[in-house]
């Protein structure tokens, strides 16, 4: 089934560490850095009652948007809705509980948990919706709203590359919300490109050490996908 921390898929990766109403946080900016092979698995699974946290929730029929469609989330903590007409429709119905942040709020929300830093004051959002009902504080002449940590159950994540003891590399704007999602959960699970044998990553270039990672996959295929392609036309030929 396993080879120290390398599991043979994801199904087996995933194997015990789900349950009824957990929370799970899935790394991914748009279609960059998603756990693709890991979130199709919990499809599988039909793991319901689940409280998400990621930046937004996939895209039509992509990602986190299956298990949207599938009836298995119950609550999103997330800062984007963007063109996922699916969240939006299931919001406006009150079918879908939506804990909406800053960008800038939820990282840090996230990277304090994998810290240990159960709440910090920020700027952001105050005198807004978002600060309602939240304590607040001055500082300086200016006020700040406390924010508390996020932590999850499961971490779902996208990397590059993984040695054998979890040392993970992730790839340009993959990186995302990844590393500190790591960090943050009592489970973490990884899904990668390509795993390398120990001593193949320079220790300088590791972005996330082997001792938060638990489990690791090396994915089949990855698509690549493109959400909005955007193009150039080419000038007129000069004559």
């Amino acid at each position: 089934m396993a080879q120290g921390k390398i599991y043979r898929d994801a199904a087996a990766a995933l194997e015990g560490v789900t349950f009824e109403g957990m929370t799970i946080m899935a790394g991914g900016f748009g279609l960059s850095g998603n756990p693709e092979h890991l979130i199709a698995a919990m499809l599988g699974l039909g793991t319901g009652g689940l409280t998400v946290i990621s930046n937004n929730c996939g895209a039509d029929g992509f990602g986190l948007w299956t298990l949207l469609n599938n009836g298995q989330i119950r609550k999103m903590v997330s800062s984007y809705i963007g063109e996922n007409k699916l969240f939006a429709e299931l919001f406006l119905a009150g079918k879908l509980e939506l804990e909406l942040n800053p960008q800038g709020t939820l990282a840090e929300r996230i990277r304090a948990g994998g810290a240990g830093i159960p709440a910090f004051y920020t700027r952001t959002g105050v005198g807004t919706v978002v600060a309602e009902g939240k304590p607040t504080e001055e500082f300086d002449g200016e006020t700040y709203v406390r924010e508390s940590w996020l932590r999850a159950d499961l971490a779902l994540i996208k990397a590059w590359k993984a040695d054998p003891a979890g040392n993970l590399v992730f790839r340009k704007t993959a990186r995302n919300f990844n590393p500190n999602m790591a960090t943050a959960a009592t489970v973490t699970v990884v899904e990668v490109e390509e795993i390398v044998p120990p001593g193949a990553i320079d220790p300088d270039h590791v972005h996330t050490p082997g001792i938060y990672v638990d489990r690791i996959i090396q994915g089949p295929s990855y698509e690549k996908r493109i959400e909005f392609r955007t193009t150039r036309q080419r000038e007129a030929a000069k004559g």
